[in-house]
């Protein structure tokens, strides 16, 4: 698994003795509970074993090294920041993240700190559309003014931004899918979802819990503490906006290297799909574009090439699965319609055979085992590329 962003060893490593003894104790209690049931004596061992398990656990120090890092101002005598240059760091006290790199100006740091602000506050505060409204209206006048000192400024930072924003998202949809998230009051999200045997456990329960909250405690400095959800819808608004700004091609690249994203991506739940489908249809789009510009050298245009087969490998399966959303279609006919032409349009730029028969055989698994979609039909790309390979090879036997 690609290591994320914002994750280091000694944050995860921590949580290990804590996984591994709880791991531990529900396999031996799964075994001793079926035993327990034919003798008080054995019941009252297993309740001695469970309560002395509990509270041994609770012993366990929540080793967190992020907790005991203290916030450094920046060094303004430091050298200028480049525009790809971004940092993600943990707030010290809140759990959230501070978005960093749009330089030294006040307007910079303003938008910075908006932006990290709509990534730390729950989008059901009243005060979460007041601050995004003022990001994008921040956005919208920088841009606006035609000074292309601001518009650096909201490429930068924006850039910034989706980067972190992917992180947390990232973080985030592992531990849903995993079950390890829990709403801030506590209560189980996977509830009967659970396995039978946890839930008819009051025992397994309550270990579960335990592990959860430590869980939630060590990833809050990675911005887990938002849902993948909002950190998904957070994601496509930041998309659009780069696009607005005339740097799509920087979220194009750092959503086709996020392979894990996407793997996780068709396993999550429908409503984060379908944010996920949104941004990639987007971003599919602007993937497109790259390497038209006639002023981009032989390395230049060979990196975009490599980013378009890096989008339709992690994004394709995706867009096989779950395009059909829960009540209504994610896409519209006439989006759908225009994204399987860029599609296919962009499987022609690749080129290279090899890399063609990738992508579509990576096209066709999805599609036909794909039970709730018969979409993106990609068969006239398909058959595209096996004429072109039998010519090949017939010319090679000529």
């Amino acid at each position: 698994m690609v290591m994320m962003e914002g994750w280091s060893q000694t944050t995860i490593s921590p949580l290990l003795p804590r996984s591994l003894i709880a791991s531990l104790f529900i396999f031996a209690d799964k075994s001793f509970v079926n035993l327990s049931q034919k003798s008080k004596l054995l019941q009252l061992l297993r309740y001695t074993f469970v309560t002395s398990f509990l509270f041994l656990l609770r012993l366990l120090p929540p080793l967190n090294p992020n907790n005991n890092q203290q916030y450094k101002p920046p060094n303004k005598n430091a050298s200028n920041h480049t525009s790809d240059h971004y940092d993600y760091t943990p707030a010290s006290f809140s759990g959230g993240a501070t978005i960093t790199g749009g330089g030294d100006s006040a307007i910079a740091r303003a938008l910075s700190q908006l932006l990290s602000l709509v990534n730390d506050i729950p989008v059901s505060s009243r005060k979460y559309q007041v601050v995004r409204s003022l990001a994008e209206n921040l956005i919208d006048d920088n841009h606006k003014e035609g000074v292309e000192a601001l518009r650096q400024v909201n490429r930068t930072v924006l850039s910034a931004a989706f980067s972190t924003t992917l992180s947390q998202l990232e973080a985030a949809a592992i531990l849903e899918q995993q079950g390890e998230v829990l709403r801030g009051d506590g209560v189980d999200l996977l509830g009967n979802a659970r396995p039978v045997e946890y839930r008819w456990s009051p025992v397994l329960r309550v270990v579960r819990s335990i592990r959860d909250v430590s869980w939630i405690r060590e990833t809050r400095a990675s911005g887990t503490r938002s849902s993948a959800e909002k950190l998904a819808a957070e994601v496509l608004w930041l998309a659009e906006k780069l696009a607005a700004c005339d740097s799509a091609d920087e979220a194009v690249r750092r959503w086709a290297a996020a392979f894990n994203l996407a793997r996780l991506s068709l396993s999550v739940e429908p409503r984060l799909q379908a944010s996920l489908v949104k941004t990639s249809a987007l971003l599919f789009k602007h993937a497109k574009q790259l390497g038209k510009d006639e002023a981009d050298d032989g390395i230049k245009k060979e990196q975009h090439k490599q980013t378009k087969m890096q989008m339709l490998m992690s994004w394709l399966p995706l867009l096989c699965k779950a395009s059909n959303g829960t009540d209504v279609p994610v896409l519209s006919i006439a989006e759908r319609t225009e994204l399987e032409r860029v599609l296919e349009e962009t499987i022609e730029m690749l080129e290279d055979e090899e890399n063609q028969e990738k992508v579509l055989s990576l096209w066709l698994h999805h599609f036909t085992h794909s039970s709730f979609s018969d979409w993106p039909s990609l068969h006239a790309s398909y058959a595209r590329w096996c004429n072109t390979s039998r010519k090949l090879l017939l010319h090679h036997h000529a």
